[in-house]
């Protein structure tokens, strides 16, 4: 006789075990999704639920691990593909791991962070990937971690201390991105886009660097400050074209700042690559299609985010752990820009 499966709350996990003939724990692992358990046990334990009409509770399941299986991932700038290629390759790790991924995106706005990160603890979040707002205090990490709540910090480090950070080596990459127009026999380099904060700081110090290794002066009329966007590149580009004399060759903040700048030059009728040398940063999936396409510094976006997800899987399984760091080695991918 078939059993009626209509949803039955005075079934408990205690009934389901006693019809699948298992334990209570095994019940609990197949109905929260876990792989532990044998394919062919775990059907008969769906099967004795569904005769059952048994709910699972996921939610008071939540509460009583005081935790969720919500991961929390606040961005700061959506607009930017970078960003949205880090949250692919962070939301493809944590969802293949079963957790829910919860993006927020604060555009540069402290309160609005503030805000999201209050919610995320009241949500009782498993852990949260931050990407700080400009002007978030180093003080975050340690707030966070009095909350109970895991932490990974990416892209913008925020100071020395033990907390969890994943991003890329930002000097050596404009080091090698100034170096090579160097090489190319440029003299005159400019450094475009960008505005404060310590990513900022890291990449004016390689360009710097490089220059001085090349015995040339940094030249402040040659660094141009400008919000780390399309309009903020154009902006900077049509300032540093009428700089006398006017350089030959720039390092942009990041790609977005580049596609900009290549705008730009092209309504003064000029070409990246042939009239002016441009190199990037970031190397998003545009770079390779702009025109010209757009010689730049890979630090692999998706690849960064997913190891962002992956140190805070490893922080929630084990709250105890070093902190880690991690830093995307970049490459120089030279194409038709400069």
């Amino acid at each position: 006789m078939q059993r009626d499966s209509t949803p039955n709350r005075s079934i408990t996990i205690l009934h389901v075990a006693k019809e699948a003939k298992v334990s209570k724990s095994t019940v609990s692992l197949v109905l929260q999704g876990s792989d532990r358990i044998r394919d062919a046990t775990a059907q008969r334990v769906r099967e004795a639920a569904l005769a059952l009409g048994y709910v699972y509770n996921r939610r008071a399941a939540e509460l009583r691990r005081q935790s969720s299986n919500m991961v929390g991932v606040i961005i700061n700038d959506l607009m930017n593909p970078f960003f949205a290629e880090v949250l692919v390759g962070i939301e493809r790790k944590l969802v293949d791991a079963g957790y829910i991924v919860l993006m927020a995106h604060t555009h540069e706005d402290l309160d609005r962070q503030r805000r999201v990160l209050l919610s995320m603890r009241e949500q009782n979040a498993a852990g949260i990937v931050i990407c700080p707002a400009l002007g978030t205090p180093n003080s975050l990490p340690k707030e966070v971690k009095a909350w109970g709540i895991p932490l990974v910090v990416m892209v913008r480090s925020l100071g020395s201390g033990s907390y969890d950070y994943v991003g890329s080596d930002n000097e050596r990459g404009v080091y090698m991105a100034a170096s090579h127009l160097l090489a190319a026999g440029h003299r005159h380099i400019g450094f475009l886009g960008g505005q404060s904060g310590a990513v900022y700081d890291q990449r004016l110090r390689g360009y710097a660097k490089a220059l001085e290794a090349a015995g040339l002066p940094v030249k402040k009329n040659l660094i141009v400050l400008s919000a780390p966007s399309r309009p903020g590149g154009w902006e900077a580009m049509t300032t540093m074209l009428q700089v006398s004399p006017r350089p030959s060759a720039a390092v942009c903040y990041n790609d977005v700042t580049a596609f900009g700048a290549l705008a730009a030059l092209g309504e003064k009728s000029l070409r990246a690559g042939t009239d002016f040398a441009l190199v990037g940063f970031d190397n998003v999936l545009d770079a390779a299609h702009s025109n010209p396409p757009l010689s730049t510094i890979d630090i692999r976006p998706s690849e960064l985010g997913e190891r962002a997800a992956v140190a805070l899987m490893a922080r929630i399984a084990n709250p105890k752990i070093k902190h880690q760091l991690y830093l995307a080695e970049p490459k120089l991918v030279l194409r038709q820009s400069g």
